[in-house]
């Protein structure tokens, strides 16, 4: 568990960017865990928990040499992530919603939210 604060978020990342660089993971996946762990973390402290410090994001990961496997979540009322708005849409191009989801769909292999919507767990293969 860590607070819901932006610096205990970049501390928790750093901590697996290290364990998986020392797995032996390309940069691209070093760099798409790194985004999508960001993404991820900060919709769990902004939207989830609405930046309320007395709420905590749970973070784990277990990292293997062929997977890295990934989840965040808060303690907000959960999200549909199937009912965002598409941010790609000419009309939502000025918008700031759906974007992180779209990231941490884009960059990691697989992606799952619980049905309460509080919960992401994502997966990054080393290939």
């Amino acid at each position: 568990m860590i607070p819901s604060d932006l610096r205990a978020a970049q501390k928790a990342e750093e901590d697996l960017i290290r364990e998986v660089a020392r797995q032996g993971y390309s940069e691209a996946a070093i760099f798409a865990i790194k985004l999508a762990v960001e993404e991820a973390l900060n919709n769990a402290i902004r939207h989830g928990n609405a930046g309320d410090p007395n709420r905590k994001v749970s973070f784990s990961y277990h990292v293997r040499p062929d997977r890295a496997a990934i989840t965040v979540s808060d303690e907000g009322h959960g999200f549909d992530p199937d009912d965002l708005p598409d941010p790609t849409a000419d009309e939502n191009l000025e918008k700031p919603c759906g974007r992180g989801i779209m990231l941490i769909r884009a960059y990691m292999d697989e992606v799952r939210f619980n049905p309460r919507g509080n919960q992401v767990h994502m997966i990054k293969h080393n290939r």
